[in-house]
């Protein structure tokens, strides 16, 4: 047996437990996103405990568990959850679909950019929570409303990522494409997608949690259903429980509905890519 050999073999016999460090680093890595939780978990638990603040201010996590355990038996949370879902679906689609329409236009026509440019900068400053007087005015309670204020919210956020995403491309690649004489298909998988998707999506992602943050306040102020108003409801009982519960659940679905659409992205990325 020469040395080359017995070096090999020792190299075989070190695998398995070089296998199992490099297990540990990724489980590792994978829990790293949950420390900074189990630290504020932690010290909730501590702080209660010690009762720095009365329990009607700072419960502790275990009523706050068994208050959403309770909630979602009753159907409070989730008929809520329903609703507010419901209604972020038909309002983002159509303040994110007119958004990119417009956003198009925006940013492939000059005389588009002319005539509505400056006014569209204009109201864009305008806080989507400053448009509720005046839409409480119009529309009433109605679901109207929560409708308008989530669309005005994802409608601005998408316009504006889709008009950069737009210009961005390069002009000599439009040329190109005329010269060429592409096919509408071929014009929008390879030169339009990939030039524009990150953009776009990156806006969308913004314009999700634009809209989902004017959800919970005009539930909040204007509604009598949805998670804004449990949370609402919670603070009139005095049972900051059900308010935590409501902050938990808001950003879990948010979360939820931000890594949806980067999947989507991501698969659309692999579909543009294929030849």
């Amino acid at each position: 047996m020469n040395v080359r050999s017995v070096a090999v073999d020792r190299v075989v016999d070190r695998l398995p437990a070089v296998r199992r460090i490099w297990k540990a680093r990724a489980v590792g890595h994978r829990l790293l996103p949950l420390a900074i939780p189990l630290v504020v978990l932690i010290a909730w638990q501590c702080a209660a405990s010690l009762r720095l603040l009365p329990v009607q201010i700072l419960p502790p996590p275990m009523l706050v568990a068994t208050t959403a355990i309770d909630l979602i038996r009753g159907g409070e949370i989730v008929d809520g959850l329903r609703i507010s879902l419901w209604r972020i679906g038909i309002g983002f689609a159509i303040g994110a679909g007119s958004g990119l329409v417009f956003g198009a236009l925006l940013g492939l026509s000059r005389t588009v950019e002319a005539y509505c440019g400056l006014t569209f900068r204009l109201l864009a400053q305008i806080p989507s929570l400053g448009w509720l007087p005046i839409l409480l005015l119009i529309f009433g309670l109605d679901e109207t409303l929560k409708f308008a204020l989530i669309a005005k919210a994802s409608f601005v956020p998408t316009v504006i990522a889709t008009s950069e995403s737009v210009k961005q491309i390069p002009a000599p690649f439009r040329e190109v494409a005329r010269v060429l004489q592409l096919p509408a298909r071929s014009y929008l998988r390879r030169l339009v997608l990939p030039a524009t998707v990150p953009g776009i999506f990156g806006g969308l992602r913004t314009a999700l949690s634009h809209a989902w943050i004017a959800l919970i306040v005009v539930e909040m102020l204007a509604a009598t259903e949805g998670v804004g108003y449990t949370m609402v409801w919670g603070r009139t009982l005095f049972q900051i429980d059900i308010v935590i519960v409501g902050m938990v659940v808001i950003g879990l679905i948010g979360l939820a509905m931000d890594t949806g659409l980067a999947r989507i992205e991501q698969r659309l990325q692999r579909w543009e890519s294929r030849p």
